[in-house]
């Protein structure tokens, strides 16, 4: 068993956000969920599950994995080609709801415990979705490019859409939830500007310029 892969079977066996919380322990049985390979060299760093991906395991299984793919050009078998593309939240458990029935925000263990040692196992990454703001502080921070802290979400995509030669490279992304649908229609230049870019992007790291050409068929 390599470095990578038994580093991620610890992280599945996790149970420290009941055994050992910071905060209030989770409200229900961890169930960690994560894809990653030494071989995938686009990650997307989303939040944590929701409750759909708590019962079936497999992350993104929903309205809004839908949405991503869409905006990614590619369907669910390539999406899910776990020696491509490396799927990793900030937390690595469903949550829990709030008063209001949303999700509470990503458990603080994962982030402490888990993260600096599985991206360092991870070096051949060499695209980052970070979907939600979470994600888009910490590996921004990480990799040495923190942002402005109040920068709000349209800045911050377009921001990290600009070319730059750094590597990994950071694209930024709304999350594809249902619920966003009101941010995209206020900023229908993320469609028409960043989505072709996304594709461009995904078709030249996934090795396949399909995925490029499909926005302009």
């Amino acid at each position: 068993m390599d470095a990578l892969t038994a580093y991620a079977e610890k992280i599945r066996a996790c149970r420290l956000c009941v055994e050992a919380p910071n905060g209030q322990p989770l409200p229900h049985q961890p169930r960690p969920v994560l894809r990653v390979s030494a071989t995938a060299r686009l990650l997307i760093a989303g939040q944590a599950p929701g409750v759909r991906v708590h019962a079936s395991g497999l992350p993104f299984d929903d309205p809004s994995g839908d949405r991503l793919r869409l905006w990614m050009g590619i369907d669910r078998a390539q999406f899910y080609d776990e020696a491509k593309i490396a799927i990793a939240p900030m937390g690595f458990c469903f949550p829990g709801n709030d008063a209001k029935g949303g999700d509470l925000p990503p458990r603080r263990e994962c982030r402490e415990r888990w993260h600096d040692g599985l991206f360092a196992l991870m070096p051949q990454i060499r695209i980052i979705l970070a979907v939600g703001r979470p994600a888009q502080n910490y590996h921004c921070a990480r990799l040495g490019r923190p942002l402005p802290k109040k920068l709000p979400l349209d800045e911050i995509v377009r921001l990290l859409a600009t070319p730059d030669a750094s590597t990994p490279r950071i694209l930024a992304l709304p999350h594809p939830s249902w619920r966003n649908s009101g941010w995209l229609k206020r900023h229908p230049w993320f469609e028409d500007e960043i989505v072709p870019m996304l594709r461009a992007l995904v078709a030249e790291t996934l090795g396949d310029e399909r995925i490029g050409k499909k926005y302009q068929d």
